[in-house]
Formats: structure tokens, sequence, C-alpha cells
């Protein structure tokens, strides 16, 4: 077993590296400037607007946070959100960031940044894409994902049916597999080795009862999913951001050097971990990119498969929480962790080595101890296990919607159970092995979701300037709802602009 287990890591090894290449790197970045540019900017021309339609809205416009009734099977644009921010607020940002700053350097945060400013744009077209190709299926439920617009965008250009179709099926395939990744196994270890180091919960002990409580939740579909995360998801960011706020505030003389630090090791100005200048830059890229995409997913093509179940029927409008989705996980959440470690003293601002010999989550417990005590360790111990619970829910919605394309809603509760079963392995598997299978998955997925956003960037553009037009401009347009809204008519309806 031991032998099976170097094989698969030596194997995963040099997948991983080729699917994080330059030119898997180029493409992920290349994609959001280009619908940056195409957009006119949107995330900062807008960037009023979007806010005040998303998280303003939540206390002005009741149709935000209004739940659907019993019958219907789409979901509120909160519960959408909360949903989402649960599969993409979790380990990534706390042990992803410790991570990209142990390997990369300060500087690995500025490419955090990096990817997230443009990953914006990358994210709101994939929302965009998702709710104007998305369908019904037999149980009256809105499905949509990138396999959707890759199978009837893509496919609808001529001669271009059959990729359409063939990408829509690997996308689909990389999913069900990423969801054993980065939506399950590594989320889980991440709890139980914090759990086992907190309070001496053995690994075993804290599968079985994460099981169990994901078996309740899961089996009961989308709706119960949103039910959970609407409530988890704002009061575990909110703790979090407080009391990482706490720390920067108590260091508050450390902020501006743990600024220059992140900035220096981004373009090489100093030697990063000892190594040459150029070697430290590229690890900076690399990591920080690496990281920032696994804890966003913008050009993944995972969170728009619950957006697109959202009772909104405007594009744009679940485009712009998709902006937002990033822009908290990454730009707060991820800056403000990244700033309690480096204001922290555990790394040297002016080399950018590790201090510390801690890694990962143990990194956040240590920061979180040295100012809080043995509260601050438990503290983020349960955040973990808050975080990373919420985002095996949100990605078990992800693999059931990729599985269900593949097999149909009926093969969907197989899946189900298998999802819920690999909490215990990846409760007691290695760790290092969990986030490289995670990064290969994760990289896989992103490839036919980034044709598809290509692809149709020109229906992107196309749908965000009918938008500017009609809500700006006040230009009299006929909206651009739905690819289908002859056949759809009816469906639509009833959901909530």
């Amino acid at each position: 077993m031991e032998k099976f287990g170097e094989i698969v890591a030596n194997v995963n090894g040099v997948v991983n590296d080729f699917v994080w290449g330059l030119p898997m790197l180029v493409l992920l970045v290349g994609t959001g400037i280009l619908m940056t540019l195409l957009t006119k900017v949107f995330q900062v021309s807008h960037f009023g607007h979007w806010m005040k339609e998303t998280i303003g809205g939540i206390f002005t416009n009741r149709h935000i946070t209004a739940h659907t009734g019993k019958e219907d099977k789409s979901i509120s644009q909160f519960q959408s959100l909360c949903t989402a921010l649960a599969a993409t607020i979790g380990t990534g940002n706390i042990a992803g960031v410790a991570t990209a700053i142990i390997s990369g350097g300060p500087g690995a945060i500025f490419w955090m940044w990096i990817v997230a400013i443009f990953g914006m744009m990358t994210n709101f077209s994939e929302n965009v894409l998702g709710i104007f190709y998305r369908r019904k299926n037999e149980k009256g439920e809105w499905q949509g994902g990138a396999m959707y617009y890759l199978r009837d965008g893509l496919g609808s250009y001529k001669g271009c049916k059959q990729i359409g179709k063939v990408l829509a099926v690997l996308f689909s395939c990389f999913c069900v597999l990423a969801s054993f990744g980065i939506g399950n196994m590594s989320q889980i270890n991440s709890i139980a080795v914090n759990m086992n180091a907190s309070f001496s919960i053995p690994p075993l002990a804290t599968g079985i009862v994460l099981m169990l409580l994901a078996a309740l939740v899961i089996v009961g579909g989308l709706k119960r999913i949103a039910s959970v995360t609407e409530k988890l998801v704002p009061f575990m960011a909110i703790a979090y951001v407080i009391g990482a706020v706490v720390i920067v505030v108590m260091n508050a003389g450390m902020i501006l050097p743990a600024f220059a630090s992140i900035f220096k090791g981004a373009f090489g100005l100093k030697a990063v971990g000892g190594g040459i200048v150029g070697s430290g830059v590229k690890l900076a890229i690399t990591w920080g990119m690496k990281r920032g995409v696994f804890s966003n997913e913008a050009g993944l093509g995972s969170s728009v498969m619950v957006h697109s179940s959202s009772n909104v029927k405007e594009p744009v409008k679940q485009g712009m929480w998709g902006i937002f989705e990033v822009f908290m996980d990454t730009i707060v959440v991820c800056t403000l962790t990244a700033l309690t470690m480096l204001t922290s003293g555990l790394v040297d601002l002016n080399t950018g080595d590790m201090i510390s010999k801690s890694e990962g989550t143990a990194l956040a417990a240590e920061v979180f101890g040295l100012h809080f005590g043995t509260l601050g360790t438990a503290f983020i111990a349960i955040a973990i296990l808050l975080f990373a619970f919420s985002t095996v829910l949100g990605w078990s919605h992800y693999g059931s919607t990729a599985f269900t394309y593949l097999f149909g809603t009926k093969a969907v509760i197989g899946y189900k159970v298998v999802f819920v079963l690999f909490i215990l392995v990846g409760a007691t598997m290695n760790l290092g092995l969990a986030w490289d299978l995670s990064d290969t998955f994760n990289g896989l997925m992103a490839i036919p979701n980034l044709i598809g956003v290509l692809s149709l960037s020109g229906v992107v553009m196309k749908i965000t300037k009918n938008y500017v037009d009609r809500k700006f401009r006040k230009l009299d347009v006929v909206p651009m709802y739905s690819a289908f809204a002859d056949v759809q008519a009816q469906q639509l309806q009833n959901t909530e602009d």
C-alpha cells in the first residue's frame, strides 16, 4: 500500500508540473485580462454598482434574500452566494495562504491579488454564461455550468458541435474527480489534523462524525445545502475576519513593512529564501497563482454550477455576485490572513525566510496562539472545521451537478454515497498528497472551462453591453436573459429579477 502511494505521488507530481506550467498560468490570467478588456474593466469602472447590487442589496432588496417556495427548485441569490462562498472560503484562505508564503515568499501574496483582480471577470463571465445557457431538468431544477455552455454555446458554432460535447464531458469528469480532491479529501484532512493537534481527537473519529453530519445535509440536495450554508458562511466569515483584524491592529507598526515585503518579493527586489532573484520571482508567481486559484476558484468553472440555480434571470446580476465572491475570498479574507502572519514576527520581512517551523494551518494556529493563547489555537481549529466542512458541502453540489450531466438524475445518489464515504479517506490520508491531487484536478478542470469562456467571450461582451445600455444609458433594447428564451419563457416567468 505504501509503495502504491509513492507511485501515485510520483505520477501526480509529473502531471501537476505539466498542468501548472507557464502555459496554464498564462491561459488562466490571460482569460481574466481579456474579459476585463472586453467588458471595459467592469470590476473597476462599475465598482460602486456591483457593490450596491450585491452586498448592499442584501439590506435593501428583499428579492436577494427571499427564500423560494417549497415547490420551486431554485434558490435565492443570497443562498447561491453563500453556497459558492462555502466552497471557496475554506482551507485555501488559511492553509493555502500559509503554503504560498512558505513556498513562494511574501511576494506570492501580490500574485494572489493579481489572479483575483482579473479572476473577478473570469468568474463574472462564467456566471453570465451559466445563467444564459442554463436549462431545467426533468425535476424542474436549474442545471447550469461549463458543461452546458461548452455543449450549447461553443457547440453551436459551425463545425464545433462535437468539440463542444467532448469538452463538456471532459469538464464533467474532471469536476467529479476534483470534488474528491479540492472539495473533500484536502478539506477533511485539514480538519482532522487540526482536531488532533488542538484537542487530541483521533483522525478516524473526526472522519466518522463528519461523514455522518455530511450525509444528513448532502443527501437532502441543494435546498438543504443552501439552507445550512446561508447560516454558516456569514457567521464563520465575520468571526474569522474580526479575529484577523484584531491581530493586525495589535501589530499595526508592522503593517507597512509587511506590504513592503510583499511588493519587494513579488518583483525580485530581494532574494527569497536565500535563493537567486529569478528563482524567487518564479516561486512567488507560481505559488501565488496556484494558491490564489485554489482559494477563489476563478477559472475552474465550479461556483457557476450553484450560481446557475439562483432565482435571478438577469445574467449580469449573477455575474456581479461572482465578482463579489472573488473580492471577498481573496482581496479581503486571504489578505487579512497574510497580514496576520507577516506582522506577527514569524517571517523575516527582509529576506522572506520563515522563522517559524510550522506549516499550513499550523502556522495560522501559531499566529492566533501568540496573540490569544490557547483560546486562539482552539479558535483556528474550529474555524478550519467550519470553513472546510462548508467547502465539502458546496463541492458536493458541484460534483453532483457534473455527475448528473454524465449519468442522469437517477444515478446521482450513488455519487453522493461515495462522496460521503471518501470523507473517511480524507481524514486519514497524507496531507501533502491531498494538496497535490487538488492542484492537479484544479488544473485539469480549468482547461476546458477556460476554452469555453474564451470561445464565448463575444457573447459575454454582448450581454454585458446590453445590461449597461439598459441600466446606465437608459436605451430601449431587448434584454438578453437566456439563449433558450423561446423554449423556456414560461419557466423564466416565475423567477425573480
